[in-house]
């Protein structure tokens, strides 16, 4: 089942909440119907809930618990996805890659949302700097989707102008916004395939390598760090509880030595003025 969970694109927290979930519900039945099982089967209600081969261990490791790739290694991440786009052996496809992985990292959407846009779901000319309709936001404690507007950040608006009229009709006509060389939607599963060969084609190390989910915190990250209001950067994320927020804002180490600097240089010149 976790398997299930995670090629179908959940974030690791999700798996870890369906995860405790049946620990929970194998606790219940150990506290209040573990001397009835024994009766009837002969069998004691064990602690582990799951034998020890099925057991995922370290659970807690695939946390977001670090903070996302930074800036600086995403710019260059970038600029190397967008100088294999000239040299391509598949130019639709490489040009299709560059503005797929760049609208999580602009718009926070998730993966599952991202591969659920429709080509009519851009609006570029919506607000100041155009907007994602994203009819399949994810759902929260088993409700229906919750449909939202993602702004384009940061030039996000002209990469997808520029992939409308020169990359998607290099595809079949259909629907979806990024699609395969069939013109079907994209799995969750391809986004991350696709990700992993151009870190593969970037040949950076271990620690170099990030997921299609770090795009959407480094997002969040980024934005926050800029000085957007935490309020913003949960209704950026979609977010419906701001404490979900802050499990996804995590700030370099930098970060409050910066944050102290500015506050300085801001005292020192209302004092100086």
């Amino acid at each position: 089942m976790l398997h299930a969970l995670a090629v179908a694109g959940l974030a690791a927290g999700t798996r870890r909440q369906y995860l405790q979930m049946l620990r929970d519900f194998h606790g219940f039945v150990a506290q209040r119907y573990g001397a009835q099982v024994r009766a009837v089967f002969g069998v004691p209600v064990g602690d582990g809930g799951v034998d020890r081969f099925n057991r995922v261990r370290h659970a807690v490791d695939d946390a977001a618990v670090g903070p996302p790739p930074g800036r600086e290694r995403l710019d260059g991440f970038f600029s190397f996805v967008r100088s294999q786009v000239a040299v391509a052996s598949d130019y639709r496809a490489a040009a299709r890659d560059y503005a797929l992985l760049r609208t999580p990292y602009l718009s926070a959407v998730q993966v599952s949302e991202l591969v659920r846009l429709d080509q009519s779901d851009v609006y570029l000319g919506l607000g100041l700097l155009g907007k994602l309709h994203v009819r399949f936001g994810k759902a929260a404690n088993t409700s229906g989707p919750r449909p939202r507007w993602a702004p384009m950040l940061e030039g996000l608006d002209r990469i997808l102008a520029w992939y409308l009229a020169d990359v998607r009709p290099l595809f079949p006509a259909t629907p979806a916004l990024f699609c395969d060389e069939g013109g079907q939607a994209l799995k969750t599963g391809t986004v991350r395939d696709r990700l992993a060969r151009l870190l593969d084609l970037e040949g950076v190390g271990w620690d170099g390598r990030f997921t299609p989910h770090a795009l959407r915190r480094a997002c969040a990250t980024h934005q926050y760090e800029r000085g957007m209001d935490l309020i913003a950067v949960q209704q950026l994320l979609g977010h419906r509880h701001i404490a979900s927020t802050m499990e996804y804002v995590k700030p370099s180490q930098k970060f409050v030595e910066d944050a102290w600097q500015r506050a300085t240089d801001s005292a020192v010149r209302a004092l100086a003025g």
